[in-house]
């Protein structure tokens, strides 16, 4: 059985001689190649050598033909940052303030880069698709919109909740196009990346974000071809209604209970994956803890629907040496049944990191973000722009810290404040906002609060 018949095992929630397995290889593909992301993601021929390679190298049952959530905004006119070890982010958000969709440009599918990524779908599915899963990732509709109205849209979801749906159901409409064109080019499943669904309500899910993404997962299911719901961040609190969607797969990060995920989809048929380690694991352990953590996942998840996987981007310097090993844990149990009796956990030392040993004593408050890297990952750059957009407005006597846990002393910082969520926003050494971005009112409050106790 080749991986391919595998990994459509696992989507189907039907029992298989071994997990499925994709690594989610994005700017990743760029270290393979010894190039920086920027120049990796604008070329074809750089994104094809870099997803070929690493199928092969780490004997994937499925591969992504490229991991880029602004593809659809930087058409739609949103300028973008690039990065030497991220994919871009978007710095310009042309609904802010409550503008028009008829302001925006016409969604063309020959335009941008867009050509690239379908181009890329063909010449994968004719290099590698015989025995390799292609997906297809698109923006989901609810990240789409933040891209278009930026922070605007927390405060609309309230004050204008009609127009926000106008928003987010034009974005689903993107999301069709986007599949039909990626199925059209060989795509066996399209997946759906809506990352900024972990910074709502679910009740805010139920109404914004489900009636727009069964519009896209109704649509791949027209076409026969799977449907996948990925989310990044802490969205437990929306794992039953985004089991309630129509998608086939829910694929979700470390910052969501594997455990929880499988019981809930042992009910309702749909299959899962995800949740290895992005830095912890991946990128900052060694061999032996990647497969320590792949060995945890496949032993949580057991039985039948369950694909391993990371639970985002890879980041950009995962040695890919863990991948191998990740990979050695999927293919051969008997090295697995080894592992799991040889290997002793290790426990990752401390860094340095930069937070104060007493708050109270610190002449300023302190604002510590604790984010997974605001450069690459979107719930983390909205959070980071509001609590700078809010600072802005208030006092010099407030300092804002970002603690990106893609670094060592960003793990510190992390564990040393007790932050359990990525990304999650702290005051004065305290938690305030946990894998949600509050609104302006909410965060004003927060702070004003902190700066009279100062006083």
């Amino acid at each position: 059985m080749t991986g391919k018949e595998i990994l459509f095992k696992a989507l189907s929630n039907e029992l298989t001689n071994r997990p499925a397995w994709v690594p989610f290889v994005g700017v990743h593909g760029a270290t393979l190649l010894g190039e920086n992301a920027e120049r990796y993601l604008k070329s074809e021929d750089l994104i094809f050598e870099g997803a070929v390679s690493a199928a092969r190298r780490y004997r994937a049952d499925g591969i992504p033909v490229l991991f880029d959530l602004q593809l659809e905004a930087e058409v739609l006119g949103c300028n973008l940052v690039w990065s030497d070890q991220n994919p871009p982010s978007v710095s310009s958000h042309p609904l802010e303030g409550g503008g028009s969709l008829g302001q925006l440009p016409a969604f063309d599918l020959t335009a941008g880069r867009l050509p690239l990524a379908f181009n890329l779908t063909r010449r994968l599915k004719a290099e590698i698709g015989e025995t390799t899963g292609i997906y297809a990732l698109i923006c989901g509709p609810f990240t789409l919109a933040m891209h278009l109205m930026g922070q605007d849209l927390f405060m609309q979801m309230y004050d204008h909740p009609d127009y926000v749906k106008a928003v987010v159901s034009y974005c689903a409409s993107i999301g069709c196009q986007m599949a039909r064109a990626y199925i059209d080019a060989g795509a066996d499943i399209v997946a759906v990346v809506d990352p900024m669904t972990s910074q709502i309500s679910s009740e805010h899910f139920a109404e914004f974000v489900t009636p727009y993404l069964n519009i896209i997962f109704n649509e791949i299911r027209s076409r026969n071809r799977f449907s996948s719901l990925f989310v990044c961040g802490d969205a437990t609190r929306n794992l039953h209604e985004m089991s309630r969607t129509e998608c086939d797969n829910i694929s979700i990060d470390e910052n969501i209970s594997l455990s929880s995920l499988r019981d809930i989809s042992r009910t309702t048929g749909k299959s899962f994956g995800g949740n290895l380690k992005l830095t912890v694991s991946l990128l900052f352990g060694d061999q032996d803890d990647a497969r320590l953590d792949a060995i945890r996942c496949i032993d949580v998840a057991g039985g039948a629907g369950f694909i391993l996987a990371p639970g985002c981007d890879l980041p950009f310097a995962t040695p890919p040496e863990n991948l191998e090993a990740a990979a050695e844990m999927v293919h051969d149990d008997y090295q697995r049944e080894i592992c799991k009796r040889t290997i002793i956990v290790k426990d990752i030392q401390d860094a340095a990191c930069d937070l104060p040993e007493d708050y109270a004593v610190e002449p300023n408050v302190i604002i510590d973000v604790v984010t997974l890297d605001s450069a690459s990952c979107a719930p983390c750059s909205y959070m980071v722009g509001a609590v700078n957009n809010v600072v802005s407005r208030l006092s010099d006597a407030v300092t804002v810290k970002e603690h990106r846990i893609s670094s060592r002393e960003g793990l510190a910082a992390m564990k040393k404040l007790g932050v359990q969520s990525i990304p999650s926003i702290c005051i004065d050494g305290e938690i305030a906002f946990s894998s949600i971005t509050p609104d302006s009112k909410k965060l004003i409050e927060r702070i004003e609060q902190a700066i009279a106790l100062k006083s």
